[in-house]
C-alpha cells in the first residue's frame, strides 16, 4: 500500500481521484471502480502498487506493435485490477479479481528489480500490460523513470482511459502505446463495458500531439462491433484524427468469459475489415488471429519489408533510413531497422 498520485480531498472526508476518465468520487472506506484504489481515511492509497501478479518476456509483436523495434523482446508486467469490466476479457481472472474475487494477489517485485530483469533478459522495452496499466499508474511511472534511465523503452498497452494530467506527468517516459479501441459505438462502451467513447479517442490525440507511438488494436467481435459502417467510422477517426501511418490492428475474437456463447469472427469479416481500413487512407493495417498477412508492405510500391510469420521477423528489407529499397518511401515507426 502506497499513498497515491492525481487526486484531491473532498468535504466529509471523501476524496476524488484524477488518474483515470471514470473520475471517482470516493467515500471513506469505498474504492474506486478499479477497485485497487482506496479512501483510506481521507487519503487516497493504491493497493497495487509493487504487487506484481504477472512478468513475461514477450517479443514486442505481441503487443501488437509492429512498429516499435520490431524483432525486439519486451519485458511485461501487470498488477491486479482494471477500470474496465469488458464482457470479452481475455485477462478477466486478473483484470476483474479485485471486482469478482475479492482480492488482489501479487509477488512484492520493486521497479528497481524489474528494470534489472529486463534488462539481463536483453529487453529493449519494458511492457505495462495484460491488465490496465493506468491503475497501477504509480508502479509503472516510478519503473518508467528507471527504465529510461537504465536506456529501456517503456510500452503502455492501455484502453486509453486515462486523464491529460495523468498522460502530461508520464509522457515523458511513455516511448510508444498500443490502445485498444474496442468499438466505435457509445452505446457499446456503456452497455459491454462501463465507460465512455470519446475520453479514449481524446487520449488517442493527445498521445499523438505528445509525440508517442501510437498504433491501434480493435477486436473483431460478431454483431457487437463489427457493422462495416462502424468500421469505416473509426477508421476515417484514425486517418484523420492520428494521420494515416497509424497502424491499425484488426484481431479475431474467439469466445471467452461474458461471450462464451458467442461465434468466433469468421475471416471474412477481418478481410473485409481490413479493406476498410486501406480505403479509408490507412497505410498499415493488420488482421490479427487470423488468415491474413502480418508482413509490412510499402503502401507506395508494394514492396515487401518486414516479413512475419506470427510474432516472428522472417526478414527486415528496410535500408537504414527505415525507408523501402525499391521506391525510397519511409516507413513510419521506431526503431524500424532492428535486428
Amino acid at each position: 500500500m502506497q499513498e497515491a498520485q492525481l487526486w484531491e480531498r473532498l468535504a466529509e472526508g471523501r476524496v476524488q481521484c484524477h488518474l483515470c476518465a471514470h473520475r471517482c468520487n470516493i467515500q471513506p472506506g469505498g474504492h474506486g471502480i478499479c477497485q485497487v484504489r482506496e479512501n483510506r481515511d481521507g487519503t487516497l492509497v493504491t493497493l497495487v502498487y509493487e504487487q506484481l501478479i504477472a512478468q513475461h518476456v514477450d517479443p514486442i509483436e505481441k503487443k501488437p506493435l509492429f512498429h516499435f523495434y520490431p524483432g525486439t523482446r519486451a519485458y511485461s508486467v501487470a498488477t491486479a485490477g482494471c477500470n474496465f469490466r469488458c464482457a470479452w476479457c481475455q485477462n478477466y481472472d486478473i483484470s476483474q479479481m479485485p471486482r469478482e474475487q475479492h482480492r488482489i494477489l501479487g509477488q512484492a517485485v520493486s521497479p528497481q528489480q524489474i528494470v534489472e530483469v529486463a534488462r539481463t533478459s536483453g529487453c529493449r522495452s519494458v511492457a505495462y500490460t495484460y491488465t490496465e496499466p493506468t491503475i497501477f499508474f504509480e508502479y509503472s511511472y516510478d519503473t518508467a523513470v528507471l527504465a529510461h534511465e537504465a536506456h529501456i523503452a517503456n510500452v503502455y498497452v492501455t484502453n486509453g482511459y486515462m486523464t491529460d494530467a495523468m498522460l502530461a506527468q508520464l509522457h515523458p517516459y511513455l516511448d510508444a502505446a498500443n490502445v485498444d479501441l474496442k468499438a466505435f459505438r457509445e452505446g457499446t462502451y456503456r452497455e459491454y463495458i462501463g465507460a465512455r467513447l470519446q475520453p479514449v479517442l481524446d487520449t488517442l490525440k493527445l498521445m499523438k500531439q505528445l509525440g508517442i507511438w501510437v498504433e491501434v488494436t480493435t477486436l473483431l467481435i460478431p454483431d457487437l462491433n463489427d457493422d462495416p459502417q462502424e468500421l469505416r467510422d473509426a477508421a476515417q477517426f484514425i486517418a484523420e484524427e492520428l494521420g494515416p501511418d497509424t497502424p491499425w490492428h484488426l484481431s479475431r475474437f474467439f469466445p471467452t468469459y461474458k461471450l462464451a456463447d458467442v461465434p468466433p469472427t469468421p475471416e471474412a469479416t477481418v478481410t473485409r475489415a481490413v479493406e476498410i481500413g486501406k480505403a479509408a487512407g490507412l497505410h498499415y493495417v493488420y488482421g490479427g488471429n487470423s488468415r491474413q498477412s502480418q508482413s509490412t508492405i510499402c503502401h507506395n510500391f508494394g514492396e515487401m519489408l518486414v516479413q512475419r510469420m506470427g510474432y516472428t521477423i522472417l526478414k527486415n528489407r528496410l535500408t537504414a533510413d527505415s525507408a523501402c529499397p525499391a521506391c525510397g518511401t519511409p516507413v513510419a515507426g521506431l526503431g524500424m531497422t532492428s535486428r
